[in-house]
């Protein structure tokens, strides 16, 4: 173990604090005590260890219990469980199994269910809790929270899980099919393949050999022993990742999007219209307000995303939003603990079940379901003299019918992809993330560009965003890379949701099926979601084409397994748009907020 024996012992630690004092606008009421090193037991007999904040007075508080493979002792996480204790709450902080002072074996999410449950029923026993807890954290410590719940544990009142996802492989490992490259090998390979997180900068401040940055490594054919390449042994898990490329029964095992009926708490969920983990947020929201295990978990889950990537920010990439868009989840998780462990009637409850941020008028706005009930699914129809290729083309959107050429032709060179520029990713990951100006891809032949005349009226949306793609290739399998950007007054192309979809995965994630060479298939194209106004003087866009790397592996247009493929072959592509074909982006447009 990581301690001394000396710190294996109960030991009190007193941080004197006046209570006059603020911090973050609320006011610190206690002071606290830390009894570390704490041994939890599983049922298998395998102990996890955890550090526990709670007020320094005797008595019993309800339990938040947070479980991280990142460290008890990580910034951030140590601030925010003093921050709870002084609000008079006990604290759990627990590594998982495997990681720093816990017993067992790291293996990314396959114990988090029952070593979740028994951890919060553990909790809820001790001399200092009164019986009552819930769950905290996001990302990785959002993900454990939904895998506890759907065991039901008879202490747990609620979670709130932030940034998480609720499907690993459908909406973390993989979008659409496609293997979310730079992530899973900078979080699964490079960060996390054993015990300790290992530290990122080695791959990619400057005086790293190139050898071994992170822009030379995602290049390396073929993927399944790519992690070689950098700490020189094999990674089970990422291998096991790659050998398990459909939605199949190693996935299910792990998947909550199945189980929403047996979490039978409140759920809120919280989470950025830019984030990697997007799908998750929404997912979340949606499955526990239609298919929650109890009236009341129905009735009370929430959803608030904001114009953030992983985690609250004013400015992210490209665009500033304006200071309302920064939001404290501090004390909004503080409200809706006070209300569920302590019995407050904050009226938080009562509270319309989603918040979310419209960029463009920056502004947020309150609605009582997702999608709102005032969508109206709106279809943007691709056209073109058959040239749509990068800004120089002649593509255009619209909301008639198309009456130009049928077709758009470009060539997708895996060698030459389309370097990723923005979007949903997040955590170090050598991309950049967020709204980005699109322009520097969107010159490529390889991309095809489709542009609405300019707005005279303002255009809301907020909603899922599908495309509906018809299309063909000469290979036996392809990528479809769309994105939807807000193009402003100057010419800056400002996307504003994403999708992709591996031609594979074409019948669902778990039905893999090659093509047939030059034949025309229907494609829907998850693009997740968004919330945004499209001003007057803007146009509305899409762009089309097969890559976007190094966010998702490149495709190899062989038809070859998940990174098997030590070569790859040039595809000829073919976008359809006319009578038969009309290939469409489905908006959801709603009123001004």
């Amino acid at each position: 173990m990581f301690r001394s024996a000396m710190t294996s012992a109960l030991l009190l630690s007193l941080f004197s604090v006046a209570c006059e004092q603020m911090w973050a606008g609320a006011a610190i009421k206690e002071q606290i005590r830390v009894l570390r090193y704490q041994a939890v037991p599983m049922r298998d007999g395998v102990k996890l260890y955890a550090d526990v904040y709670l007020p320094a007075r005797e008595g019993k508080f309800p339990v938040l219990v947070t479980r991280t493979p990142y460290g008890v002792q990580r910034d951030g996480v140590h601030e925010t469980a003093i921050r709870f204790a002084q609000q008079g709450y006990a604290y759990v902080i627990q590594d998982v199994r495997g990681r720093y002072e816990s017993e067992g074996s790291w293996d990314p999410f396959r114990f988090e269910a029952k070593d979740g449950y028994d951890t919060i029923e553990w909790a809820a026993k001790q001399p200092w809790s009164n019986g009552k807890a819930a769950m905290q954290g996001g990302s990785y410590l959002g993900h454990v929270q939904w895998r506890a719940a759907t065991q039901a544990p008879p202490s747990l009142v609620t979670i709130f899980p932030a940034v998480a996802s609720t499907n690993i492989y459908r909406n973390w490992l993989t979008h659409g099919g496609a293997f979310r490259l730079s992530f899973n090998y900078g979080w699964g390979v490079v960060r996390m393949p054993n015990r300790i997180m290992l530290p990122q900068y080695w791959h990619t401040e400057s005086y790293s050999p190139q050898e071994l940055k992170y822009d030379t490594i995602l290049w390396h054919l073929p993927l399944k022993d790519a992690d070689l390449r950098s700490g020189g042994y094999a990674v089970k898990h990422y291998r096991d990742w790659l050998r398990h490329q459909s939605y199949d029964d190693y996935w299910r095992e792990i998947s909550d999007d199945e189980l929403f009926e047996k979490v039978v708490v409140p759920v809120h969920t919280s989470g950025g219209w830019f984030d990697i983990f997007l799908n998750g947020t929404i997912d979340g929201y949606v499955g526990m307000s239609t298919r929650g295990g109890s009236e009341r978990a129905r009735r009370e889950s929430k959803m608030i995303i904001g114009a953030w990537g992983h985690g609250p920010s004013q400015k992210f990439g490209d665009i500033d939003f304006g200071p309302t868009a920064n939001r404290d989840l501090f004390e909004l998780q503080l409200r809706w603990y006070d209300h569920y462990l302590k019995g407050e009637d904050n009226g938080i409850d009562r509270e319309p079940p989603v918040e979310i941020f419209f960029m463009g008028v920056n502004k947020w706005h309150k609605a009582p379901a997702w999608p709102l009930p005032s969508t109206k699914f709106t279809p943007y129809y691709l056209s073109s003299g058959g040239s749509a290729n990068s800004l120089r083309g002649d593509g255009k959107l619209g909301t008639a019918k198309p009456d130009g050429k049928p077709f758009d032709q470009y060539t997708y060179d895996p060698d030459n992809p389309v370097p990723t520029v923005g979007g949903n990713n997040c955590c170090g990951t050598p991309t950049m993330a967020g709204p980005r100006d699109q322009r520097p891809i969107e010159s490529r032949n390889d991309v095809l560009v489709y542009t609405s005349p300019i707005l005279k009226e303002p255009v809301a949306i907020a909603g899922p965003v599908r495309m509906k793609l018809y299309a063909a290739t000469d290979g036996r399998d392809t990528d479809w890379m769309v994105k939807l950007v807000d193009v402003y007054p100057d010419g800056r192309a400002i996307n504003v949701a994403e999708g992709i979809l591996r031609a594979r995965f074409r019948k669902g994630l778990g039905q893999m099926e090659l093509l047939k060479p030059n034949e025309a298939y229907e494609y829907e194209i998850d693009m997740a979601g968004t919330a945004n106004v499209f001003l007057p003087g803007h146009r509305i866009r899409v762009d089309i084409t097969s890559s976007n790397f190094p966010q998702f592996d490149r495709n190899p247009n062989t038809g070859d397994d998940l990174g098997a493929s030590a070569a790859v072959r040039v595809a000829r592509q073919t976008i359809f748009h006319d009578a038969a074909r009309a290939s469409h982006i489905l908006l959801p447009v709603v009123p001004l907020p």
